[in-house]
Order: structure tokens, then C-alpha cells, then sequence
């Protein structure tokens, strides 16, 4: 991080922290709670999300926005005299793609603002910690930062194979004594450490029941994002750079956005050495591999011609933050890598845009369109890579048909066809396809 860049994110004694941080790794700090200013716990309050879930007390954004002067106060004096106490969390469930359901967890609305303070004050330090080729739930790094990695990484080096893993129930898995290890390596401050021991052993309400957990950080809290990458920097990260790369034959590269990651390397036996491994450290912590989603696949620019000289099928490929990357040929002849949505991401976002039209078919048209074309920017601000525009474009197709189809339950009788409804795209037009991600240098 520049300097220029610590000026105009952190506060001075969050920069002088950095700085500290950055200069001796091995430095413990042992009074930073003091810095849970007011100041620092209104900021939180503000950089929250206003239509956020509310927790067991129900407290929403807006009704806590409308005292806030005399609330905070109220919040940080709880911290200073230690009365403050993590509330249980509210569990709901979300559907995943294999059809299973996936467990959140909301804090209350206080117990978000001190998590974003705390996630803000431990930042300052544990960004001087990270190492590149982390990418998720960190400032000025984001999951296209990623991909455009994984481009560089194996396009200009000689990389032949890729390790594809998943973590089973990463976040449910975390053993919270060796977390709190990995904590006090650099935070020795008691006041911090007891916030997070609360947050990490609170209860859970779900179906009004009141149930504990001996693992697990809670997915849904605020603060467990930056917990789950301290637990992998020191599991895979910090060990893949320091112990694993050293002992290899050929060159190896990770990159990884929070519990999804993939290995490269440029031979097989340093692959499957690793992948062996790997399953002996991650039960060490208490985590496991999916044994039907973790693979070795070759991949690559020596893949790809071995491919078209034996004139068989197409080398393999594999599926990371919501693209499938596929081996290819730039129209100059040279190796590069292409990008499709995968099909599951692409069945689940056209079914959300179903269940939004069936439910809002009655609502003014001007207003469909409006929320339409939001659901369309989204989508193209994130899938929209170069390589992606046939996708995108069948995209837009898939979202224009299903908005018609509902459209025409509300007619009553009277049909709308295709040339209606094309005069009618002329006075509320769908945003087109574009690509919103350029070409990496």
C-alpha cells in the first residue's frame, strides 16, 4: 500500500500501525483497542449496507440511523467498561447450486458496526501479512483482480497443470483454538481478543432454538471474512510460499479468493506430490477437500498443442469464481485462456430474474424495466470479459424472453406478440451487452 493510498483510507494511528506492521513481522501489539474510537465506530455504522438483513433484535439500518449520536456513545461506553455482549445470531438459509441449502448467520445491527470497526483496526496489520496472491475480502483487491492472475500466471509462465480445490463447509470447519493461535501471534491486546472470542462462540437462533458449535466462525458476520483469510494465510498460503515452493522441481503458483482457490505448477509430480500433501495439512486443521471437486487437470499452452496435434478432444477445464476458463488460440496464433459463465451461475441468476418477474408482473412497466436493467448491469459489470460476450449476449436474450412471457400473464386475454413487444422495448429499451473488463496488459 502507498503512502498516498494510507493517507486517504486510513487514520494516522491506523497508518502508523501499518507501518509498524510493515516493518517488523514478527512485532506484537498489545494496546490497539483504545483506537474503537466513536468516530472510528459512526464510520462503521455509515459503511454498512442499508438494506442488510436485521438480526434476533430485529433493528434495521434505518431505525437505527435515526439516533445514531446518542446510540453510539451508548455502544462505545459498553466496550470501554466491558459490559458489551455479543447478541446471537440469526440463521436463515440460501440456496446453493447443488440444490443443498447454505447456512447464514446475521449478527444485530451493533454488533455489525463493532465487527466493521474491528475488521478496519486489525486490517492495518494483517495486510502487511498477506501475501499477493490473496484476493478476496481485501481493500483494492477483488475477484477480477483474481482472474486477470490466473491469466498472467498461465499464459507467461510454464504452467502445464492445474489443481482445482474446494474446501468442504469451509467457514463451519474452522477449529477456533488454533484460530485464536494464529491471532495472537500479532494481537496480544486482551480487550480485542475477548470481542473476537465472543463473536466466534456466540449462539445461533435457528427455528427458535438457541444452538451452539464447537467450530466455525458463523458465515454471514461481518467479521468472519477477514477471520477466514488470517485461518488460510497460515494453513495454505504462508506454507504453500515458504515450505512447499522451496522443495518443488518446477515453478508453482496459488491464487486464492477466500476459501476458493486453485495450485499451478509446471510439472506433474510436483501436482501430485502437493495434492498429497495437502490433504494431510488441511486435516491438521480440521478442514477437508471435496473429494468430488478437488482435481488435477492439464492445462495449459503444451495441453492445448498436445491436443491439436493428436487431433483428439479439447484439453480439460476448470471452474473458478463463476467462470469456466478453457484453453484456446488468440487470432495471432498464441496461447490464451477464454472465459464462459459457468452453467450452474448462469441457470441460477435467469431463475432469480423468473422468480422477480413473476412476482412483480403487475407493477408498472417503467419500474420492471428499471429494476431490470439494474439486474442487467450487475451481471455485466461482473461476467463481462472479453472472452465472455457470447454469454453475455445469451444473456441478455434469455432475460428479454422470460420479461415477455410474464408480461403477457397480466394481458387478459390479449396476447402480446412479438411485434408488441418490440415496440414496446422501443419506449422501455433492456440494457444491451458490453464488456466492462478490459483486456490485461
Amino acid at each position: 500500500m502507498t503512502d498516498t493510498q494510507k493517507s486517504s483510507t486510513m487514520s494516522p494511528e491506523l497508518a502508523r500501525i501499518a507501518e509498524l506492521a510493515k516493518e517488523d513481522k514478527q512485532r506484537k501489539f498489545f494496546s490497539i483497542a483504545h483506537l474503537l474510537t466513536i468516530d472510528a465506530l459512526y464510520a462503521a455504522f455509515l459503511s454498512l449496507r442499508t438494506e442488510a438483513s436485521a438480526g434476533v433484535d430485529g433493528v434495521t439500518y434505518k431505525q437505527y440511523d435515526g439516533n445514531t449520536w446518542e446510540k453510539i456513545p451508548i455502544l462505545h461506553g459498553k466496550l470501554k467498561s466491558g459490559e458489551y455482549r455479543a447478541q446471537p445470531l440469526r440463521r436463515i438459509y440460501i440456496p446453493k447450486e447443488d440444490g443443498r441449502q447454505r447456512p447464514i448467520s446475521i449478527p444485530s445491527l451493533e454488533d455489525k458496526i463493532v465487527q466493521r470497526a474491528t475488521v478496519k483496526l486489525l486490517n492495518a496489520i494483517y495486510e502487511q501479512d498477506f501475501l499477493e496472491c490473496s484476493y478476496g475480502f481485501r481493500p483494492e483487491r477483488s475477484a477480477q483482480d483474481a482472474l486477470d492472475e490466473i491469466g498472467k500466471v498461465i499464459c507467461r509462465r510454464p504452467i502445464s497443470f492445474v489443481l482445482e480445490a474446494d474446501i468442504c463447509s469451509y467457514f463451519d470447519n474452522i477449529v477456533r483454538s488454533q484460530l485464536m493461535e494464529m491471532i495472537e501471534k500479532r494481537v496480544s491486546d486482551g480487550s480485542v481478543l475477548r470481542l473476537i472470542r465472543k463473536w466466534i462462540n456466540v449462539g445461533v437462533i435457528d427455528d427458535g432454538r438457541l444452538l451452539m458449535a464447537e467450530k466455525g466462525t458463523g458465515q454471514g458476520q461481518v467479521i468472519s471474512p477477514l477471520l477466514a483469510n488470517i485461518y488460510l494465510h497460515y494453513v495454505l498460503d504462508e506454507w504453500f510460499q515458504d515450505v512447499v515452493k522451496p522443495r518443488l522441481k518446477g515453478e508453482a503458483y496459488e491464487v486464492r479468493f477466500a476459501d476458493d482457490f486453485i495450485l499451478c505448477f509446471q510439472y506433474r509430480e510436483d501436482a501430485e506430490k502437493v495434492l498429497e500433501v495437502l490433504h494431510q495439512r488441511f486435516a491438521k486443521y480440521g478442514l477437508q477437500l471435496h473429494p468430488d471437486k478437488t482435481r488435477l487437470i492439464e492445462f495449459g499452452p503444451k495441453a492445448l498443442t498436445t491436443s491439436e496435434q493428436q487431433g483428439g478432444t479439447k484439453p480439460a477445464t476448470f471452474d473458478f469464481l463463476g467462470f469456466t476458463h478453457i484453453c484456446a488460440r488468440s487470432r495471432r496464433g498464441y496461447f490464451t485462456i477464454h472465459v464462459r459463465t459457468m452453467r450452474k451461475r448462469f441457470k441460477r441468476s435467469l431463475k432469480a430474474v423468473a422468480a422477480w418477474c413473476r412476482q412483480h408482473r403487475h407493477d408498472p412497466v417503467e419500474e420492471q424495466c428499471k429494476a431490470l436493467n439494474r439486474k442487467l448491469r450487475g451481471h455485466y459489470q461482473y461476467y463481462g470479459r472479453p472472452t465472455n460476450y457470447r454469454c453475455l449476449w445469451r444473456y441478455y436474450r434469455k432475460v428479454r424472453r422470460i420479461w415477455k412471457t410474464w408480461l403477457n400473464r397480466r394481458t387478459r386475454g390479449k396476447t402480446l406478440n412479438w411485434e408488441r413487444y418490440a415496440r414496446l422495448l422501443c419506449c422501455h429499451p433492456l440494457l444491451l451487452p458490453r464488456i466492462t473488463r478490459a483486456w490485461v496488459s
